[in-house]
């Protein structure tokens, strides 16, 4: 909650009157995403409203068909998306990773849903683990220094995109999640391991570093905030 509240007001991530779509996958950073701003909807005092949507990439051994019953149960407006992601990825997908594929497919069918419920918002689940991936993905694999914003405008200039987690780790998501309960898919969707990525290796490399370096995240948010925000969007 104090990283959320902190990445939100630092950010301007929320604002009085808006509409806030969720991305929920079923995983533990989205479900703990999910609780937090349910918190911050009743008691913060800026005013908003929050819904959630979920796309079924159609992969197999990775169901969140039980986030329906469950969102329904905490009376938060809900709107399931499937789509045979996998199966246009084999079809159309040329020289790309299937990650970045489905997260693109995905993002797609969110905005789609965003406007088609008149949400001005979406909200991702991203923290700071995939941030600071983010930013050695570009820099070893494409000579950039770049990563995901924490709120920007989409392209199109009809809605944002906000990252509550940023300052948020990935264990702590975990812990909530274990510890609140919640019926998190707690380990990554089977296409990650069955198609490994560039990600996967960053990952690993950052978590043999942060062994006997325990301070590397705290100096690489440092290194990194200057190229998560862009001129406030308005």
């Amino acid at each position: 909650m104090r990283s959320a509240g902190s990445a939100i007001m630092d950010f301007s991530m929320i604002r009085p009157g808006d509409r806030v779509l969720l991305g929920l996958s079923g995983g533990k950073d989205s479900l703990s995403l999910l609780h937090v701003l349910l918190e911050l909807r009743d008691k913060a005092p800026v005013r908003f409203e929050l819904g959630a949507a979920t796309v079924d990439p159609c992969i197999e051994g990775f169901d969140p068909s039980f986030l329906k019953d469950y969102v329904s149960a905490l009376d938060v407006p809900y709107f399931y998306r499937r789509q045979d992601i996998v199966g246009r990825a084999l079809k159309t997908m040329r020289g790309d990773s299937f990650c970045a594929y489905c997260s693109r497919m995905r993002r797609g069918i969110l905005y789609a849903t965003a406007r088609d419920q008149g949400y001005n918002v979406l909200a991702l689940a991203h923290h700071l683990d995939d941030l600071a991936e983010s930013f050695l993905m570009s820099a070893f694999y494409g000579g950039s220094l770049r990563t995901m914003k924490a709120h920007y405008v989409n392209d199109a200039g009809d809605l944002r995109i906000i990252r509550p987690f940023v300052y948020a780790r990935e264990r702590q998501t975990r812990d909530f999640a274990l510890r609140a309960g919640l019926p998190a898919i707690m380990d990554n969707c089977p296409a990650c391991f069955s198609m490994p990525s560039q990600r996967m290796h960053i990952k690993s490399l950052l978590s043999d570093q942060e062994k006997t370096q325990k301070g590397l995240f705290s100096n690489l948010l440092t290194a990194i905030r200057p190229l998560m925000s862009e001129r406030a969007p308005k």
